[in-house]
């Protein structure tokens, strides 16, 4: 059963830089979609970036430019870096994968209902 873990979340004030990790159990990074969603206290969960697996990415419109999603193949890691870090990012972070071919442009537009793995996500807050 494929399964992934999130690190790298932490607290750090506006205009900083956070790079969250995913290590997942299996190879999946060569076969999988996989990404980034977070849910802030009291809204809806909304993608953040996903890739699939020959290297595509897509992005939320909110962090376009700030943020980079990147997979090491070799050590089996997703990471998302972010930079020029706003209040509004403070969410839990979730690392998600799919067997799927996704369209990856829809996907990160919407909530991830459906898909397959689920981290049980990283804490970031961003104070102003």
């Amino acid at each position: 059963q494929v399964q992934v873990v999130e690190s790298g979340g932490g607290s750090v004030q506006a205009g900083g830089s956070l790079r969250l990790s995913c290590i997942h159990s299996e190879y999946i990074t060569t076969t999988y979609c996989m990404g980034w969603f977070r849910q802030a206290p009291g809204k809806e969960r909304e993608g953040v970036a996903l890739i699939d697996s020959d290297g595509s990415t897509s992005y939320a419109d909110s962090v376009k430019g700030r943020f980079t999603i990147s997979k090491d193949n070799a050590n089996n890691t997703l990471y998302l870096q972010m930079n020029s870090l706003k209040p509004e990012d403070t969410a839990m972070y979730y690392c998600v994968a799919d067997s799927r071919a996704l369209a990856l442009e829809v996907v990160v537009a919407g909530t991830g209902r459906g898909l397959e793995v689920w981290g049980q996500g990283t804490l970031v807050t961003v104070s102003s």
